[in-house]
């Protein structure tokens, strides 16, 4: 009997980190669902794994009504779901403590790590009903260590994620579920543009790219069932 296709739901999918995992998970012949808040940046993924079967369904998924619809179609369109990629993240310019709004703190939280927590929460009762899966938390060296470059909404939101990927494992393991944290260094994505000051071309070109990370989520996505990357730490050479 032939084994179904493995099926991925990769969060933040329209660019950066999510975008390369994507990509990566359906060339490697994954069936993926990709998610992020925008339908055009979403397609702009799918062009690029063409001959692969995917769902693209844009979903806010701070908020508890969409990641549920987004559970469902999930369900309907592959009926399980094996690994779990939450990639999306957000930030502001005005970031520091002096200047952060009690709008955007909420907001960098609701994306960061709420909404990581949602979609964990809709998806691990599939998961344990499989006898397993594998989630893949991108988190960042912020949630190592705090620093003024990243400010406290981001900071504290990924020390959140961070907390929520121990969790997982502390009660997930006897369901054969595993969570691995990836914290990396400076990333050339998209999300470089919401600092207060953008760093330049060549500055982009020595941070680590978010194929890397991909790399990073790959090795721990293969690894064999018995083995748990519990955490992976890179950063720019």
């Amino acid at each position: 009997m032939t084994e179904p296709a493995k099926v991925a739901l990769i969060t933040g999918a329209g660019s950066g980190v999510g975008q390369a995992i994507a990509i990566r998970l359906a060339r490697a012949g994954w069936q993926v669902a990709l998610t992020s808040r925008r339908l055009n940046t979403l397609q702009q993924t799918a062009d690029e794994i063409q001959g692969q079967e995917y769902l693209l369904f844009p979903c806010d998924i701070g908020r508890p009504a969409e990641v549920e619809k987004l559970s469902q179609a999930v369900l309907d369109k592959f009926g399980r779901l094996d690994v779990l990629v939450n990639a999306a993240g957000t930030n502001t310019p005005n970031r520091s403590l002096e200047k952060l709004s009690l709008e955007d703190f909420h907001r960098i939280v609701d994306t960061n790590l709420y909404g990581a927590y949602l979609c964990v929460k809709a998806f691990l009762p599939l998961m344990r009903k499989q006898g397993g899966g594998t989630i893949v938390n991108i988190v960042s060296e912020a949630g190592i260590r705090a620093n003024s470059k990243a400010g406290p909404a981001y900071v504290v939101s990924k020390f959140g994620l961070a907390g929520l990927n121990q969790a997982i494992n502390a009660e997930e393991r006897e369901h054969g579920i595993r969570a691995c944290a990836i914290f990396p260094g400076d990333i050339n994505t998209p999300i470089l543009d919401l600092r207060p000051v953008p760093p330049p071309a060549d500055a982009r070109q020595k941070m680590l790219q978010a194929e890397d990370v991909a790399d990073c989520a790959m090795l721990v996505i293969n690894m064999p069932g018995r083995a748990i990357v519990e955490e992976l730490v890179i950063r720019p050479a």
